[in-house]
């Protein structure tokens, strides 16, 4: 829960107008509770990833091109205000063992399951990185916004004129 407070510290060498507002946001319960309702909303993701020689496999002479796009991705959850904690195999072996399902994953189907991703403790994906679609839908509920529309295909940029 974020609360805002009057501190001697702040308030001390602040102006006039601050410390009246650093009052006035004692005086808002509207402004807790919406505080309150946006940090619960907010999603715990894990990504367990397979033995990479990096956290995020971005290096060496054959990178993945799924790799780069994910950690973007990943980037844009945090952004979000989402938690993203990310663990390697090769660097991280730890906590593929104290996660009981993770450990349970790779008892019964070997490394062939990761990458394994879980929200709020719940696996989500296993075996393939996921869309940021598929991330924002399991984290907000809904698509993640897209940069630019796609362009229909039905007539090109002229209806259908038959231009082009």
């Amino acid at each position: 829960m974020i609360v805002f407070r009057r501190c001697a510290m702040v308030c001390e060498g602040a102006h006039r107008s601050e410390r009246k507002r650093a009052k006035s946001f004692e005086s808002h319960s509207d402004l807790t509770v919406q505080l309150n309702f946006d940090e619960k909303t907010m999603k715990n993701v894990q990504v367990y990833d397979k033995p990479m020689c990096c956290s995020t496999g971005v290096c060496g002479p054959d990178v993945d091109p799924v790799l780069p796009k994910f950690a973007a991705d990943l980037d844009w959850l945090k952004q979000q205000g989402h938690q993203v904690d990310r663990f390697n195999l090769a660097q991280q072996p730890q906590a593929f063992i104290e996660n009981k399902v993770i450990h349970q994953l790779l008892s019964t189907a070997g490394t062939d399951c990761l990458p394994v991703v879980l929200v709020d403790g719940e696996v989500v994906s296993q075996a393939g990185y996921p869309s940021r679609e598929d991330l924002a839908a399991w984290v907000e509920g809904g698509a993640a916004k897209q940069g630019l529309p796609v362009a229909s295909s039905d007539g090109g940029c002229c209806g259908s004129s038959g231009c082009c």
